[in-house]
């Protein structure tokens, strides 16, 4: 007989949460959404349209949630990175198991706080590790099991932000602020991703010790080109010619509607004005399809209040824009991270060297390549490139996170059905470790410094 769908709960109807229970509108029989908790009026109302949920389960807070009995059995928990904390130990207090987004935690004592309290009450808690899920990622992994490349020695990756989104999400938007309690380091908004893969990569494996450096060099004032003004659509001189231009990047290109129409949400609905997000996620209700926001509403919103018009020069964001990790393992493998904003072309890139050979590949490339010694006449090496199918959706559209979105929903439902473990997902000490490497690299950086991991008990 088959199993009735998954219930759950949306916690912070934002892109992120909202994406990932969208599952449900695909797979009905597998994900059924119940309820949300959101204190955006326009967002919860969204919500509730989109998942057919009725008024008195559609709440202001979470608290406000966690009064009831259990509406579901699980909680997607797409809050800000500071509420990540305070609101799964609420949820889990209140009978739900929870799939957070990452970052799990902006400290380091929060972080071991979710991990004790999820075992003291026997909760299950996934994070939003997305590329553990990627065709390319997962097939790397597996490779690295099976053995094809013997033990690795060394790791070396690198994530290159675009000149666009480094602007959007970390100079203009809301993970420019680094203020220790409240936001996100650059290193764990962005690149924790890549961190836990390496973790991943390693599992089992406790990395020992942390060095890192960077700074926040280009988007500053003093780095202004002559006549750039302080808003995009006001006072710059420049702004045809310029690649930062808002005009050209959320007006022309249409890049990022999600998250730059926020502050003027009343006007449409601020998840679905997106294409791309419409697209990935299949829906197809023509009300808020042409629910969009006029161009004359979005050029006086960059005009006035909304910090994604402001020159990129002169915002007030304190987070790195290059940052260099290095880490120890105790098993004697060394890996090294790079995280460069403000690239040409984007890309997440990995470089695995083994006691027997060599994969090297780019997330987006859907390929990689598996090197070993070769010592046969006239040869050096021999290569073999591993082809991966490009993930797309029913419409052949690419879906988000090479693929690793859906997988991920997928593998979380199989978690809390009790189903054996996938190699993307294995024991939260495995995300533990990547957030310590993120958390130490940021004091080392600050101290200059190689320090210690600290032991998670």
């Amino acid at each position: 007989m088959e199993k009735p769908p998954l219930t759950a709960v949306i916690v912070g109807a934002g892109h992120r949460s909202i994406y990932f229970a969208c599952f449900a509108l695909k797979n009905p029989n597998k994900l059924k959404i119940v309820a949300v908790a959101e204190p955006s009026e326009v967002r919860r109302k969204m919500a509730a349209d989109m998942f057919n949920i009725p008024p008195e389960k559609c709440f202001n807070s979470v608290e406000e949630m966690a009064k009831q009995p259990a509406l579901a059995e699980a909680a997607i928990n797409g809050t800000m990175d500071h509420l990540h904390v305070p609101t799964t130990i609420l949820l889990m207090n209140a009978g739900y198991d929870v799939l957070l987004e990452k970052p799990i935690a902006p400290s380091e004592e929060d972080l071991f706080e979710l991990v004790r309290t999820s075992r003291k009450m026997g909760r299950k808690i996934m994070i939003c590790h997305v590329l553990r899920y990627a065709p390319f990622y997962r097939e790397i992994r597996q490779k690295v099991l099976d053995g094809e490349i013997g033990n690795i020695i060394q790791i070396h990756a690198a994530e290159c932000v675009s000149y666009h989104h480094m602007a959007l999400g970390y100079v203009r938007g809301k993970w420019n602020h680094n203020n220790g309690k409240e936001g996100s380091s650059m290193l764990l908004a962005k690149s924790c991703h890549d961190l836990d893969l390496i973790a991943w990569l390693k599992s089992g494996i406790a990395p020992k010790q942390v060095s890192s450096f960077g700074c926040l060099m280009y988007f500053r004032p003093e780095n202004a080109p002559p006549g750039a003004g302080t808003r995009c659509l006001v006072d710059c001189k420049i702004e045809s010619t310029c690649p930062y231009s808002a005009k050209k990047n959320y007006i022309e290109q249409g890049l990022w509607g999600t998250y730059v129409w926020h502050c003027i949400e009343h006007l449409s609905n601020p998840v679905t004005d997106d294409a791309d997000f419409l697209k990935n996620t299949g829906i197809i209700n023509r009300t808020w399809r042409d629910s969009i926001i006029s161009i004359q509403d979005k050029i006086e919103s960059l005009k006035t209040d909304n910090p994604h018009g402001r020159c990129v020069w002169r915002c007030d964001n304190n987070v790195v824009d290059h940052q260099t990790v290095i880490i120890d393992f105790e098993d004697g493998t060394v890996a090294s991270f790079d995280m460069v904003g403000g690239v040409a072309k984007g890309g997440r890139y990995i470089h695995l060297f083994g006691t027997k050979g060599e994969i090297q590949g780019c997330l987006g490339d859907d390929y990689f390549v598996v090197r070993k010694p070769d010592a046969r006449k006239g040869h050096e090496y021999s290569e073999v490139r591993v082809d991966l199918k490009p993930p797309v959706d029913e419409h052949g559209e690419p879906v988000g996170h090479g693929g690793g979105d859906i997988l991920l929903m997928d593998d979380f439902i199989h978690f809390l059905r009790g189903a054996r473990a996938s190699i993307s997902r294995t024991d939260i000490i495995d995300s533990v470790h990547g957030h310590q490497i993120v958390y130490t690299a940021d004091r080392s950086m600050e101290q200059k410094k190689t320090l210690d991991i600290r032991h998670f008990s």
